[in-house]
């Protein structure tokens, strides 16, 4: 501790020590702030403040964070030193002599331990105390304990909280909380049951977790601050990382703190090592391990404890009074404060919060403080007495109950009386109470009960307490505490809490405001689909501010390109093109008004809006599997939007690029593809038809797509193969013919067409059935399975005819034939052309085009004709006629390759062309590492065996050819010098066809290269590309066999569909005859300019009674369907054992919770038997002292007879009590901080309130706002009411009596047409009210009458001049209801108010008089806010108007 004034003087040769890694830079040194109050330098660091944000969209590295941490707190945040030493009557614990700050001199700088002359003698804080910047920041490292962080500062006990807050969210990068939880109690150890201590913890922390709060304590290592860190170091340690951020911070005395010189260090701490060492700390206190942050308070003084709850109070008042905005909804930030065990200085906490709103949570059974109030806290107040508060604390405060002197037990019972008076904010945790067995339910419930007693307005007191549960996430709370009888929810007030449930993706709130009535067709609008897309997550692919008609590009994108636009796109544009770009999606979209884009004309509507559709959408592409599936479960085309859904997700997943996320992106794409496939299972069974209608149905809300459209875009193989769709694509092979003809019969009528109007070909439809019928044929050639056979049996004779030219009749000049095969060939481009152009749909030549060169087979098709076009331009120049063969001959190889896809059709040759496919992407990856063994060995038997080698074939023969045939066994006889025959190659290389020798030996001509060498490295080539390459070929090819062989039947099935669609599309006619019907399409589209059409048993658009019967049907099955997985959810095993798990719990924890009941009414029964016998014993000892005395006693000595102590432990729930009388003494006038000033009353308990009464001790302060009038009147008249703990006039204008007047103006509530409404069988009334300036609560229009006036001057200030006259007569004509005394908090001994209340009640809504009325309040003060006030008990007014207010209602029999 010696070192703590070296350190405050920053010193170089000190900074080493403190700080080695900063050394002793001089242009390090903190810099001084001329202004600390308007903290300057807040504006200046912003740039790197929204840098060093936890979230921020560009992160920085630590080290920049630390260098503007560095750089701003020094600026903005102070500590206090003193400066001048005054020595102290008191010693140090070590017996050294201390200056009255607590220091030791040796501790000060050097100039404040000289004597100096200007400063006097005595020792003031306020002057010899000075600010300076702020030495210990940083992050603390308590060292031992693992790899525990945390981040400190120490303050100035004068800092503003502002700074401190914009410290913690700004630089300490911490969210804003959605709730506040204030722990206070007891500063040392204490000892909790052990089943109370989990319970606490537990539900602390779950609190804390679930809500996103943060948690104040003192943040020393004792008491109630020890037991929160081990309850947030317990949850830390049995979650995740990512659940177990908890924030808890520590507002602790850096004067208490033990060994904190380890933080001092004035270009920060990163990190500042702490000890935690309990055994030597003293009077002080070590930091708690478990906490996150600290914010340390300095007033300059050492172990002086308390120096932290000033700025703490501010600290907390300061934040609940911010607002949070998250998903649309913005709150206060609620406070709780939630108290275990304390002592005095508790107390003082709980009052003050309490006076200031804030609510209280009491731990019963913790102890001291809690105990006492928890004992009392069911009482009526006027049975609180100092007898009973005495008799509590001698209970529970066994060690320090003789310091409490008669004083302090009246100032408690008096604050307790408050306390308990405000029942609305304190709740009472007992262990074991019916719907409090977990402490977070406790400290939500107290809140929610005091928000419903805060200054809300009729139904944004419930608004206030939904989107409070929303922020916490806690729709158990929102289900018992908000959606209850006592409030009818209407569907629209829920719209702005189920936007912000939807973008904060809390799908419990969403599936819960569903099921209280809001409807998606009212709640998405386009404005509400816009917004929603602004506040998509960062991490989404629409993370931007873009327009409805950008997302409906990207959308088109990823569903495929058979869906049309789902959002319109502008017609005037009035900004310039933008150009979005997108992962592989790079769109140009232009920029419009959303209002001018989006007004729906009186006729039409140009679009379709689905809201179901449009909300599925915008969950899916965030890949919210809860949510969506809430939504999905709405849709009502759920097939369609399930298959979208998988097809949307897939396509996300390939922009990813964290695994993780791709994984859980295509299990969710699975899932949605058997919900698909499930709901259409449903169908298939109860109607095939119906059900093959939904295939082909055009989807207007999913761009105009089918259900099978979209599967096939999405590679749905397991919807696709499904039984019920190849039973439809079946119905479509075959045409109008039934299924069960023999393929031999269809070939047989194709051969010779008279056995059609045989029986041996049947059809389906009726018309069909007649043998002479015409239509038979045309029905038999257009089926899909005929022009297949048919264009086999072609495609057949092209290829002889192709073979027959090129091997037998290939002239100089074409014959017959040849010139047959060209015509053939041009009937085959005019086909592929059709293809190419083929666009029903309407997307044009170039995504046509794009989607013909997707399809392998017609790439091959058109390499093919390419190639065969090149062959003939040679064949038709007599020069390059040969050349012009063999072009064609390599024609015909790619012709021959195309008969593989007539295979498909085939269930047992399909699947073995997609192996082949499979199998040649293994061979390409293969030949790489094949390439990398062939070319090192060649080369090197080139360069060992050959001497520059200069002829390029050659040397490819030797390096490549030579050792790729190595492989299959072909080995060269020279390579190993014992079959070598010089005869067989060129000595020189001159031969042009023999290679060069190998080196030789001039005299013998023997070989003379290595060979042991070149055998060794032949041997080393063969293993490993015979054995070890070639068998891990084979090892590809058979994984790849086995992959494709397990899903055999559904790849066969899912292509199976290419070439039904295929060839449904195509021309009847086989080529070369299909160059008619090219002929009449190019008339009919040409000429008579007919638009392309979809076959209707593919798409086809139903009319909308059809269309909405089939998707009501379809939305009864998905309807069973949900149930179904439900009951098979529960029938599931693992969903048995984790059911009966949780009932043993619960069943555990009844058990638990009855045992300790039982034992608190035994407890309760043996505290009633022994007060009954010592009441006996009492009236015994009474009898025989009257009997002594012949004679019965005087009646005042009578024993009460009543078991007080068994009613005062008897549990009463405050929630369900009811509501007191009225106190029969003013209460406002006895709060303890008069109004308006700094004055304190003198305690005044409920039973010492009449003057009759004898209170020796009453010796109440004086106080006037104007000090000539203190002697006007002597003595002066008492107040009727009683003592009010101060004396003198006060705020009020004369001694005694103050008259006053407040007129009740009230209103019959009404609907909009006009009806009365009721509630509890009760007319409602509606009351004027008025807020004054500079006020910030809602009052009745009066006040205080000045001498000769009628009217109060605030009434004045509402009303115009010139109604004043008429609104008097109307006090005349009202009622009275109150006359004399008035509870207000200005009252003194003194002086106090006197009203007189009149009731102005107007019973007809069309009264002339409250028409003109209203018509004067138009025109008043812009400064004043007067508006209607429904009339209830919860209506945010003075308490002593609620009184008014409450005898109005009697007397009109209004509800209250």
């Amino acid at each position: 501790m010696a070192a703590r004034g070296r350190r405050t003087k920053v010193l170089p040769s000190e900074l080493n020590k403190v700080c080695p890694e900063r050394g002793d830079d001089p242009a390090t040194h903190p810099r001084k702030m001329s202004d600390f109050e308007v903290v300057p330098n807040l504006q200046q660091s912003s740039s790197s403040v929204s840098k060093s944000r936890r979230k921020a969209h560009f992160p920085i590295g630590s080290n920049e964070k630390q260098e503007n941490l560095i750089s701003w707190i020094p600026e903005n945040i102070r500590k206090k030193e003193c400066t001048y030493f005054v020595e102290s009557s008191q010693t140090s614990d070590s017996g050294r002599i201390v200056c009255e700050c607590g220091y030791l001199r040796e501790q000060h700088l050097e100039d404040a331990a000289k004597p100096p002359i200007f400063l006097g003698k005595e020792w003031d804080p306020s002057r010899h105390i000075q600010e300076r910047p702020t030495d210990a920041f940083g992050d603390i490292h308590f060292t031992g304990l693992g790899q525990k962080m945390g981040k400190y500062v120490r303050v100035s006990s004068d800092t503003p909280p502002r700074v401190i807050y914009h410290l913690m969210t700004q630089h300490w990068g911490l969210d804003a909380p959605n709730l506040l939880i204030s722990v206070t109690g007891g500063a040392k150890n204490f000892i909790m049951k052990p089943r109370l201590k989990n319970i606490f913890r537990q539900g602390l922390v779950k609190v804390a977790q679930t809500t996103g709060a943060w948690i104040i304590t003192g943040g020393s290592h004792a008491g109630v601050m020890k037991q929160v860190g081990e309850a947030v170091r317990d949850f830390i340690l049995s979650c995740s990382h990512k659940e177990g951020e908890i924030v808890t911070i520590g507002i602790a005395t850096w004067g208490t703190v033990y060994n904190r010189e380890s933080l001092i260090c004035p270009m920060g701490g990163f990190p500042a090592e702490y000890v935690l060492d309990e055994e030597n700390q003293g009077s002080l206190s070590c930091l708690d391990s478990n906490h996150s942050h600290f914010i340390l308070v300095d007033d300059g003084t050492h172990g002086r404890y308390g120096v932290e709850i000033p700025l703490r109070t501010r600290l907390e008042k300061f934040i609940s009074e911010q607002t949070k905005v998250k998903g649309g909804v913005a709150i206060k930030i609620p406070i709780v404060c939630v108290v275990l065990e304390g002592g005095p200085g508790t107390l003082d906490t709980i009052y003050n919060a309490i006076t200031n709103g804030t609510p209280c949570v009491i731990v019963e059974g913790s102890g001291r403080v809690a105990d006492v109030i928890a004992q009392v806290a069911s009482l009526p107040v006027p049975k609180i007495t100092v007898a009973l508060i005495q008799k509590k604390l001698s209970m529970f405060f066994h060690d320090t109950y003789e310091l409490f002197t008669e004083g302090k037990l009246v100032e408690w019972t008096k604050k307790i009386q408050d306390i308990v008076r405000s029942r609305q904010l304190l709740t009472i945790f007992r262990e074991g109470k019916y719907g409090q067995q977990d402490v977070d339910v406790a400290i939500l419930q107290a809140l929610l009960k005091a928000s419903r007693n805060q200054d809300h307005f009729g139904r944004e007191n419930w608004d206030h307490q939904l989107k409070l549960a929303v922020a916490w996430n806690r729709v158990d709370i929102a289900r018992s505490e908000i959606f209850t009888d006592d409030h009818e929810w209407k569907p629209t007030d829920l719209h702005p809490v189920m936007a912000a449930a939807l973008i904060s993706n809390k799908p419990e709130f969403v599936k819960l405001f569903l099921e209280q009535g809001v409807r998606l067709k009212e709640f998405v609008n386009w404005d509400t689909l816009v917004y929603l897309y602004d506040n998509m997550a960062p991490s989404c692919l629409f993370h931007s501010k873009i327009q409805l008609h950008h997302v409906s590009q990207v959308l088109r994108e990823l569903l495929g390109c058979s869906t049309q636009p789902l959002y319109p796109k502008p017609k005037h544009t009035e900004r310039p093109r933008l150009s979005i770009p997108v992962p592989h999606i790079k769109l140009n979209v232009q920029g419009s008004s959303l209002r001018s884009l989006y007004k729906r004309s009186a006729g039409r509507v140009t679009f379709t809006m689905d809201p179901v559709r449009d909300l599925l959408i915008w969950a899916v592409v965030q890949n919210r599997k809860e949510l969506a599936e809430i939504i999905w479960a709405q849709s009502q085309d759920c097939m369609a939007a399930a298959l979208a859904c998988s097809k949307i997700l897939k396509e996300l997943a390939k922009e990813e690029e964290d695994t993780d996320t791709t994984d859980d992106m295509l299990a969710l794409a699975e899932q949605y593809e058997q919900k698909a496939i499930g709901v259409f299972t449903d169908c298939y069974r109860k109607d095939e038809e119906r059900a093959q209608k939904l295939l082909t149905r055009v989807s207007e809300a999913w761009g105009k797509t089918t259900c099978l459209q979209l599967a096939l875009e999405a590679k749905n193989m397991n919807f696709v193969s499904h039984g019920g769709v190849q039973a439809f694509l079946t119905k479509v092979w075959w045409g109008k013919m039934c299924v069960d003809n023999g393929l031999w019969r269809v070939i047989a009528c194709m051969l010779f067409f008279p056995l059609l109007y045989t029986s041996l070909i049947t059809f389906r439809e009726k018309r069909l059935q007649p043998m002479g019928c015409l239509t038979r044929l045309r029905a038999f050639f257009t089926a899909p399975v005929v022009i297949f056979h048919m264009n086999i049996l072609s495609y057949f004779t092209f290829l002889l005819l192709f073979a027959y030219v090129l091997m037998v009749d290939f002239q100089p000049l074409p014959s017959w034939r040849e010139y047959l095969l060209y015509f053939w060939l041009f009937s085959l481009v005019c086909e592929e052309t059709r293809q190419l152009l083929y666009d029903p749909d309407g997307f044009g030549v170039v995504k046509m085009a794009s989607l013909y060169f997707k399809d392998f087979w017609n790439k091959l098709d058109i390499c093919a004709i390419l190639v065969f076009i090149t062959g003939l331009t040679c064949r038709l120049i007599p020069s390059t006629l040969y050349p012009g063969r063999i072009v064609l001959s390599l024609a015909f190889i790619i012709f021959c390759l195309r008969l593989m896809h007539i295979f498909t059709v085939s269930k047992t040759l399909g699947p073995k062309i997609i192996i082949v496919k499979r199998m040649m992407k293994d061979v390409f990856f293969f030949l790489f590492l094949l390439a990398v063994w062939v070319v090192s060995f060649g080369v090197a038997k080139q360069a060992i065996l050959i001497h520059n080698e200069e002829r390029v074939e050659w040397l490819f023969r030797g390096v490549v050819y030579h050792s790729y045939l190595t492989i299959f066994g072909q080995i060269p006889s020279y390579i190993d010098g014992v079959n070598f025959n010089i005869d067989q190659c060129s000595p020189n290389g001159t031969d042009p066809y023999k290679p060069k020798c190998p080196e030789t030996n001039e005299d013998n001509k023997k070989p003379i290269f290595p060979e042991w060498l070149t055998v060794i490295l032949l041997c080393l080539y063969l293993l490993f590309t015979n054995i070890l390459l070639l068998n891990l070929l084979i090892a590809m090819f058979n994984y790849t066999f086995q992959q494709v062989q397990e899903h055999t039947d559904q790849i066969w099935k899912f292509q199976r569909h290419d070439l039904i669609e295929e060839y449904h599309g195509r021309p009847p006619a086989p080529p070369p005859f299909i160059l008619l019907n090219h002929l009449q399409i190019l008339v009919q589209r040409g000429l008579l300019r007919k638009p392309a059409r979809h076959h209707k048993q593919l798409k086809e658009k139903l009319e909308k009674n059809e269309e909405a019967a089939l998707l009501s049907w379809e939305m009864y099955l998905k309807e069973n369907y949900l149930q179904h997985q439900q009951c098979q959810e529960k029938q599931n095993m693992e969903q048995k054992i984790r059911d009966i798990a949780q009932r043993v719990d619960v069943l555990a924890e009844l058990l638990d919770l009855d045992r300790v009941k039982k034992t608190g009414l035994v407890e309760q029964r043996l505290v009633s038997l022994e007060e009954q016998a010592h009441q006996s014993a009492q009236a015994l000892r009474w009898i025989m002292q009257a009997l002594q005395g012949s004679g019965f006693g005087s009646s005042e000595d009578v024993p009460p007879m009543g078991s007080s102590k068994a009613s005062e432990m008897r549990e009463v729930d405050l929630e369900g009590k009811a509501e007191e009388s009225q106190p029969p003494y003013h209460v406002l006038a006895r709060n303890l901080l008069y109004p308006g000033s700094h004055t304190l009353r003198f305690p005044v308990p409920d039973e010492k309130v009449p003057w009759e009464v004898d209170f020796p001790l009453y010796d109440p302060p004086a106080y006037s706002a104007d000090h000539k009038d203190m002697a006007v009147q002597d003595p002066f008249s008492p107040n009727p009411m009683g003592r009010t703990g101060l004396r003198g006039r006060g705020r009020l204008h004369c001694f005694g009596p103050n008259h006053a007047l407040h007129p009740v103006v009230t209103r019959w509530r009404r609907n909009l047409d006009g009806s009365i409404i009721r509630k509890s069988l009760k007319k409602m009334l509606e009351v004027l009210v008025a807020q004054y300036p500079l006020s910030d609560v809602w009052a009745l229009p009066g006040g205080s009458l000045e001498p000769g006036e009628t009217l109060p001057l605030k009434l004045k200030w509402i009303l115009r001049r010139e109604f004043w006259p008429q609104f008097q007569n109307l006090l005349k004509q009202g009622t009275e209801i109150h006359k004399g005394y008035l509870d207000d908090p200005r009252n003194t001994d003194n002086a106090w108010v006197e009203t007189v209340a009149v009731s102005v009640h107007f019973d007809n809504q069309n009264d002339v008089e409250m028409k003109r009325l209203n018509s004067f309040l138009q025109g008043c003060d812009p400064e004043l806010c007067i508006r209607w006030q429904v009339l209830d008990k919860r209506s945010p007014l003075h308490a002593n108007h609620k009184e008014l207010l409450h005898k109005v209602s009697t007397l009109l029999g209004a509800y209250y």
